[in-house]
């Protein structure tokens, strides 16, 4: 039988856990009670409470972030497209001042033998650059004629001045009416053909172009621009520069042609070469079949005169780039030679002819048989042609003929023709040697002394010559202008020992 009181722990007797666990409940009876009472409150807290889970869900769902936005850049910068004026030049460089050499004869016996072309090759038009440090050729340029010298360019400067002067607002150079911008003293006299003013411009613009001036810089780029302007204003569609009335038109053409190829070539200005070009085609559909030019467009006729024009202005465009018909140029090769007699004399439309002359007393004031003017308009042709003298003996035979007949402002004997100088000139500096300095030294006696230094008319010439009656004082002081610039125009056309 079993007793169920506890059992008695003798002294010294070691307590087992049981033992004590039983100890403490007997004297503590309300603990179990207690941690009861906490077990079932624990339990109704839980069964009260929602699932942790759940909740956890709810609030991601209260608290969902927004996306992440780009920041928003400013669009990268854009270079602006340039806006290129169709004249305006979008670079204006300074004028250059250039040493003036003093107008004496010694200028004129400078030995430019020694001169060389910029382009060391040979060129078939040998036009000078424009350069910051001066135009090769002119006075103080180590490329110059004899190594600094040669050139007047005081007297050159002062016909550039007057024509400045006296140039209208709209570009044009008025060949009757220059005179009313004289507002002060006695007005020029001097007046041309009303019908020339497109002739009378280009060579004025020639001889701003021939100074180193263009649509870019130079003292004169704003009369440049202002001519060239008044010029493309006149083209008409088929190409034409100014009107058909005057008989001879088709000489007002050609200069025009040849200005607008100088200025759009050595300004580099590709906005006109549709106007140079345009002008171009015109001479090109001018011309006659198998033939050269004349007066009116494809007529069977042809003449030394118009011819000369129309070759300067073909090889000028081609030279800047221009469309040109080669056959053109072999075909005005051919006109010459056959207008050409054994000696080198050049004849107006075939060989032997003289001169052309008005009816009536201008071929006694001005005899035919005292110019060689078709002789030189043929030398120097055939130098823009690329001939050599070494091989062809009548371009000696011509230079010859020149040579015996030098410029003399001798208004008696009726020799004075400004357009058998200015080409002369250029022939016979192409020639060079002794025959150009002796042309050289005749030709500054003949204009430098003349040019007037007073009044309105300063700068000028008198037009006395053969044809100033139809070019006026415009047409003297710009064709003699352009005489005077041979010194540094052109480099050699044909290099010697080629």
């Amino acid at each position: 039988m079993h007793s169920s009181a506890p059992p008695v722990r003798t002294h010294g007797e070691p307590s087992s856990f049981h033992d004590m666990m039983a100890e403490q409940l007997r004297h503590a009876p309300w603990l179990l009670v207690s941690v009861a009472a906490h077990a079932i409150a624990l339990v109704l807290l839980w069964l009260l409470m929602p699932p942790v889970r759940a909740r956890a869900k709810e609030n991601a769902v209260a608290v969902t972030l927004p996306d992440e936005v780009a920041p928003v850049l400013p669009p990268p910068p854009v270079d602006p497209v340039p806006v290129v004026e169709p004249i305006e030049p979008t670079v204006v460089l300074d004028p250059v001042e250039v040493p003036v050499a003093a107008p004496d004869d010694a200028a004129a016996t400078s030995d430019v033998e020694s001169r060389e072309p910029a382009d060391a090759g040979t060129t078939l038009i040998g036009l000078n650059p424009i350069f910051h440090g001066g135009v090769p050729g002119r006075p103080g340029h180590p490329g110059g004629p004899g190594g600094g010298g040669g050139c007047p360019q005081k007297n050159i400067d002062a016909a550039l001045e007057w024509l400045a002067r006296h140039q209208d607002g709209d570009g044009r150079w008025d060949c009757d009416g220059f005179m009313k911008h004289d507002v002060d003293g006695e007005p020029c006299d001097g007046p041309g053909n009303a019908v020339h003013d497109v002739g009378v411009t280009g060579l004025a613009l020639l001889a701003m172009l021939g100074d180193g001036n263009s649509l870019r810089q130079g003292r004169y780029r704003d009369q440049v621009r202002r001519a060239t302007l008044w010029l493309r204003d006149q083209q008409q569609e088929n190409g034409r520069i100014g009107g058909a009335a005057a008989s001879d038109f088709v000489y007002d053409h050609a200069i025009a042609t040849y200005a607008l190829c100088e200025a759009f070539g050595l300004s580099a200005y590709e906005t006109l070469r549709p106007t140079a070009q345009g002008a171009i085609d015109y001479l090109q559909a001018h011309r006659n079949p198998y033939g050269a030019w004349r007066y009116q467009p494809r007529d069977g006729d042809s003449d030394t005169s118009v011819t000369g024009w129309c070759v300067l202005a073909m090889c000028s465009g081609k030279h800047f780039g221009l469309q040109i018909d080669d056959n053109a140029l072999r075909l005005a090769d051919t006109f010459l030679e056959s207008c050409t007699s054994p000696d080198g004399q050049v004849g107006y439309r075939r060989a032997g002819e003289l001169s052309a002359r008005r009816p009536g007393k201008h071929g006694v004031l001005f005899p035919p048989e005292r110019t060689d003017a078709l002789t030189a308009v043929g030398l120097f042709c055939r130098f823009f042609l690329g001939q050599d003298p070494a091989e062809r003996p009548v371009m000696r035979g011509a230079a010859g003929r020149l040579q015996a007949r030098v410029p003399s402002w001798d208004s008696k004997a009726g020799v004075i023709d400004f357009y058998y100088w200015y080409y002369g000139s250029y022939a016979m500096f192409q020639v060079g040697g002794p025959a150009w300095r002796e042309w050289a030294k005749a030709l500054g006696r003949a204009i430098l002394p003349t040019q007037l230094t007073a009044g309105n008319a300063k700068g000028s010439w008198d037009p006395i010559d053969a044809w100033g009656e139809d070019g006026g004082r415009v047409y003297s002081t710009a064709i003699l202008a352009l005489t005077l610039q041979v010194y540094y125009r052109y480099g050699r056309l044909v290099r010697a020992g080629r």
